[in-house]
């Protein structure tokens, strides 16, 4: 596959193992990849692999998943991710400030 290699920063893409690391490679590609790169999974997964690995990422964005939900024709509540979503913390980034002032909380937008 000729896949953009930022997408793989922390791997070294020539040991990736395309179908080892489906969903991976699948998940690299929703969440940042091109056009290019979206084209390419199709054709080495087929539409039918791609939507049963989408189905069990754990983390998608709600743009990503909302896109993957209409390009699929699949209800949200099927994916995974949709069903874990409120288990994952929303603020990551806390900033709490010492007693007797009062506290405030920092969100780091996506």
């Amino acid at each position: 596959m000729n896949l953009t290699e930022t997408l793989f920063w922390d791997t070294d893409i020539s040991k990736l193992d395309y179908d080892k690391n489906a969903r991976h490679i699948i998940e690299r590609v929703i969440h940042s990849g091109m056009l290019s790169d979206w084209h390419e999974i199709k054709l080495y997964y087929g539409i039918e692999r791609m939507r049963n690995e989408i189905l069990q990422i754990r983390n998608l964005d709600k743009h990503t998943l909302n896109f993957c939900s209409k390009y699929f024709n699949i209800p949200k509540e099927q994916f995974k991710c949709y069903n874990t979503e409120q288990s994952i913390q929303k603020l990551w980034n806390c900033m709490y400030l010492q007693k007797g002032v009062q506290k405030k909380t920092i969100m780091i937008s996506k």
